[in-house]
């Protein structure tokens, strides 16, 4: 299988599993409710690092500045964060809030800043 079509294979993948942990109705552990809280925000932070690596090895396989590589990533990994909200508003038990946004941005932002490090250290070597 081509390089490029694999990564966005698994563009397509990663953003279908975030799609079905949003769709199962008042996903919850068995944990205390505090620790609970505290899982799922990780677990939010972490799938949208995911995302936005994927997302940058994906935009990588085309001719690109590395600038509009970050951007179109951050871009979409976060409208995907929006619309994953906006979905989990639809589903029994589930709220979309605007605050999970928010954490998704988070873990979105470390990827970036990752990659801006990475980048501006080997811009100059």
């Amino acid at each position: 299988m081509n390089k490029k079509i694999l990564n966005w294979f698994l563009v397509f993948i990663w953003a279908g599993i975030i799609f079905f942990l949003s769709h199962q109705p008042g996903l919850k552990s068995n944990l205390p409710s505090e620790y609970d809280f505290i899982l799922r925000k990780l677990a939010h932070i972490s799938e949208y690092a995911i995302l936005t690596f994927l997302l940058i090895k994906a935009f990588s396989q085309h001719q690109l500045s590395k600038k509009r590589i970050l951007f179109f990533s951050v871009f979409l990994a976060v409208l995907y964060a929006f619309s994953d909200e906006y979905h989990q508003s639809f589903i029994s038990q589930r709220t979309g809030v605007f605050r999970d946004v928010v954490i998704d941005s988070f873990g979105i932002f470390l990827v970036w800043l990752k990659e801006m490090k990475y980048y501006n250290k080997n811009k100059y070597e």
